[in-house]
This record gives C-alpha cells, sequence and structure tokens, in this order.
C-alpha cells in the first residue's frame, strides 16, 4: 500500500519529488528462489539484522500426520502468485511442490528466511 503523495496537482500537472529515498525506504529486488543445489545468501538488514536468502534450494521439512521430515524437492507444479514462475521452477510461499514424499504446499518465505518449510498435500 502506498502512503505517499498524489504524483499529481489538482490542475493535472505533475509534482516533482521533493527529496530522494533515505536508506530505510529503499527495497530490494526480490530474490526468486529456484529449485537446485542449496545456495544461500547472507543480507544485512535495519538495526544491524541479518536475513539468510535461499537462492536456489532442493530440500524442504514438510510436516506430516508424523511429525516433519525432510524431503528432497524435485518440481515446482503450482504456483498462484505467478503462473511463469512454475515454469522458471520458482519456489515461493504458497507454491505447491513436488517432493519424495508427494505434493506439500509452502509455508514459508525462502527468499525472506532461507528456508522451505511445506504441509503435505492430502491427495
Amino acid at each position: 500500500m502506498n502512503h505517499a503523495r498524489s504524483t499529481k496537482k489538482r490542475t493535472g500537472g505533475r509534482r516533482r519529488a521533493v527529496r530522494k529515498k533515505r536508506k530505510h525506504e529503499l527495497g530490494s529486488a526480490p530474490t526468486e528462489t529456484q529449485v537446485g543445489d542449496q545456495k544461500l545468501k547472507t543480507v544485512e538488514t535495519q538495526g544491524r539484522n541479518t536475513k539468510v536468502r535461499a537462492v536456489t534450494t532442493d530440500v524442504a521439512s514438510v510436516s506430516t500426520d508424523g511429525g516433519v521430515e525432510s524431503a528432497t524437492i524435485e518440481d515446482v507444479v503450482e504456483n498462484a502468485s505467478n503462473p511463469n514462475y512454475v515454469r522458471r521452477n520458482i519456489i515461493t510461499k504458497g507454491a505447491i511442490i513436488e517432493t519424495d514424499l508427494g505434493r506439500a504446499r509452502v509455508t514459508s518465505r525462502p527468499g525472506q528466511d532461507g528456508q522451505v518449510n511445506a504441509v503435505l498435500l492430502d491427495e
């Protein structure tokens, strides 16, 4: 959601930016986590904190009725956020992945916390 002032004046003219973005206002390109050998990247965030971004990964912690098991990711089957992500094998939250345990829905954000947590789907 954008809380910025409108870029248009009442007359329809363009309103120029008063200043550039501050450091805390900067964004970054999304980390599009792909299926492959695990490769992580550490990013510094505000307050001397860090985030671990998964650039590529092939391991998922899948929650089943008996607990949590480690599974190998084979493929991305469905991704509601972007249909092109399926072709490019990109994992995001809500994506449905094919694992050696069966199909699972991703519940974590691999581009934000570097790991894939998923829930096994009933088939």
